[in-house]
């Protein structure tokens, strides 16, 4: 082997860095994650935060909870924003963990013009994101070249909760041959419609990943027709994303993960499979 040595940014007091903390897995964090983890004196972390990430954190680093979870009592972005400029300006080494990457619908963007503002120094550490890490634990690629040279990341709410209503669903459904949905699960039918409605067909393959790359991941193969009534029937919970188009055919061939699970691949990607169950 050949030893490289490794340089890492000092992480000084004051400063403030917003990390991605990858979709669950503590084995996706990036080195520079997890040098921040272990020099930070607060960690100011999101509900998408893995235990097994946060139990990574040195035992006299702070830890305190900002998580916002969609219907129930969540801080408001303006005191989470609050909280880390009066840490930094106390001079501690303030570390804003987000799951996945902080710039991916993760509200980084608000946060780091909200510093810049305040005069605050900060850094970004990008994460693997949800849309690509979780389908990736599935065994669904989001790009494969002999199915789409494309694909699509959205939201399956906005600020408010409801379906995003900035979305042109019709020119989606029409110019993406893959679609991969956060935060869908909530709205799942209702999104299903907008896409068929635009012109998919309702047969076209559906995954859903709940709580990807975790140990309690659960893979639903359904179809836009099926899809809500199945994530009903099999209670399937967020944190869940979901991937549209024929690359979910793929998963028969590429399950890696259920391989590691007991269960047996198939070379025939585009044979049929019964749908509608989780595993």
């Amino acid at each position: 082997m050949v030893d490289l040595p490794l340089s890492f940014p000092t992480f000084e007091p004051g400063w403030v860095w917003l990390v991605g903390a990858g979709p669950g897995d503590p084995g996706l964090l990036t080195l520079h994650a997890l040098h921040a983890l272990q020099s930070a004196d607060v960690v100011v972390y999101d509900a998408l935060v893995s235990d097994a990430v946060i139990g990574l954190a040195p035992p006299g680093a702070v830890l305190e909870f900002a998580g916002k979870r969609g219907g129930k009592p969540s801080p408001k972005q303006p005191d989470i924003t609050a909280r880390l400029i009066a840490l930094a300006r106390a001079g501690q080494r303030v570390l804003r963990l987000k799951g996945g990457d902080p710039f991916v619908f993760g509200r980084g963007g608000e946060e780091g013009l909200a510093l810049v503002e305040a005069g605050i120094p900060f850094r970004i550490v990008p994460g693997i994101t949800a849309g690509i890490g979780g389908p990736a634990y599935a065994g669904i690629p989001v790009t494969h070249r002999d199915t789409n040279h494309a694909v699509t990341f959205l939201t399956g709410h906005d600020a408010t909760g409801d379906v995003t209503g900035g979305i042109d669903w019709a020119a989606i459904a029409r110019g993406s041959p893959v679609i991969v949905v956060y935060m869908a699960i909530k709205h799942i039918g209702r999104i299903a419609a907008h896409l068929v409605e635009g012109g998919r067909a309702p047969t076209e393959p559906v995954a859903v990943i709940s709580r990807a790359t975790t140990p309690e991941q659960r893979v639903l193969e359904s179809t836009l027709a099926t899809v809500a009534a199945d994530v009903e029937a099999q209670g399937l919970q967020a944190p869940a994303v979901v991937v549209v188009g024929e690359v979910v055919r793929l998963r028969q061939a590429l399950d890696w993960h259920g391989a590691l699970a007991g269960k047996i691949l198939t070379t025939d990607p585009l044979g049929t499979r019964s749908k509608g169950e989780a595993v």
